[in-house]
């Protein structure tokens, strides 16, 4: 048995605290959602005893606020008690629906495995995670974000919409602030836009699923996060600056997958010398991804460029086992005829997308896409 230092029982001491904390923190989340979800089945319950109760409704939810403060504490406002009714009334058929999908899973015998091992190959000790002690019901909740998630969620009235946002808020870990700046980005809405009546179903039931380079694509890119003015002059260094300095939202605004390799990265060919604004890799897709920044009119020769640079990429870069590369030329405004003539039909590496440096209206793109 190999005998460790103070430090090491200090790290793995360490560990074993911040990882129990996170889980109790996971399981204090989803029991106060269930218990509002469950508060809000009790006023929805009473109200349907008949409709003198429901003509009162707001009145009912006034006089409860006023009584459970009075007696809880904070947490009982009329609005959250209004939140909690709707959050029942939405939600009600999905609990039910994973309840009963999961009865089986619950009926099975629990048996809580728990050991300690040394290994002779290393001096840590290794402890088994205690997420096995965390309780079934966090487990099998269907409620896998905070209550402050699921109060932004409310206001999302299509339900496609909501359960799309609520699903990629769990997949991605979002944050209710990245949550409230992926909607108002209309991430939603420009996914659909390139996706038929059965994809954009599709998205509300996977949320956002990457199989092909097109589907890593976005139009448009949302960079409101660079604060950019619309009228000031920047150059595209100004651009790429920025987005180094806001490297974290713009991996967030790419989406899922995205790792950053380099920016001006050099590559020579016959005695010349070349620049690649912006290198990526797509853990999903395993390739590279190519970024070039125009902050005007996209042109012709530009997506010849970028075309040599992917090229290159496939031919010296990439590793065998490795897809082609992706190149993507990020500009302020493009010809769709000049991108459809100069790329051709068989394109699936290039792509050209414009972006925008403030939120755009979600009911333009909307109409655009029921067009």
């Amino acid at each position: 048995m190999n005998k460790i230092t103070t430090i090491q029982l200090f790290k793995n001491i360490k560990s074993l605290v911040q990882q129990s904390r996170q889980e109790l923190y996971a399981i204090a989340n989803t029991t106060l959602t269930e218990t509002y979800f469950h508060i809000g089945r009790s006023i929805v319950e009473y109200e349907q005893q008949g409709s003198k109760r429901a003509a009162y409704a707001k009145e009912i939810l006034i006089n409860l606020s006023a009584k459970l403060t009075g007696a809880l504490g904070k947490g009982f406002s009329t609005d959250n008690l209004e939140n909690m009714r709707k959050f029942y009334a939405l939600y009600k058929d999905d609990y039910l629906k994973h309840i009963s999908k999961n009865k089986k899973s619950e009926a099975l015998p629990r048996k809580l495995k728990s050991t300690l091992k040394t290994g002779a190959a290393s001096k840590n000790i290794q402890i088994i995670s205690i997420s096995e002690a965390v309780p079934r019901k966090l487990k099998l909740s269907p409620f896998k974000l905070s209550w402050t998630h699921y109060v932004f969620l409310l206001k999302i009235e299509n339900n496609l919409e909501r359960k799309f946002y609520e699903i990629e808020s769990c997949s991605e870990n979002w944050s209710t602030r990245e949550l409230q700046r992926q909607y108002e980005s209309a991430l939603f809405e420009r996914l659909a836009l390139s996706r038929n009546k059965a994809k954009v179903l599709e998205l509300s039931k996977k949320g956002h699923v990457i199989e092909s380079p097109s589907d890593a694509v976005k139009d448009p890119y949302i960079l409101e996060f660079l604060n950019l003015q619309e009228k000031e002059y920047y150059s595209e260094s100004d651009l790429e600056k920025a987005i180094i300095n806001k490297l974290e939202h713009f991996l967030l605004e790419l989406g899922k997958g995205f790792l950053f390799v380099d920016r001006q990265k050099r590559i020579k060919m016959d005695g010349d010398d070349y620049k690649i604004d912006l290198v990526f890799y797509h853990r999903i897709l395993r390739c590279f991804v190519l970024i070039d920044l125009k902050i005007g009119t996209l042109q012709h020769k530009d997506l010849g460029q970028l075309q040599m640079y992917v090229n290159y990429y496939d031919e010296e870069i990439k590793a065998e086992e490795e897809n082609k590369t992706i190149g993507i030329i990020l500009c302020k405004n493009k010809k769709e005829s000049t991108i459809k003539y100069t790329l051709g039909k068989g394109n699936k590496q290039i792509f050209a997308s414009k972006y925008k440096i403030f939120f755009p209206e979600k009911q333009i793109l909307k109409l655009i896409r029921e067009q």
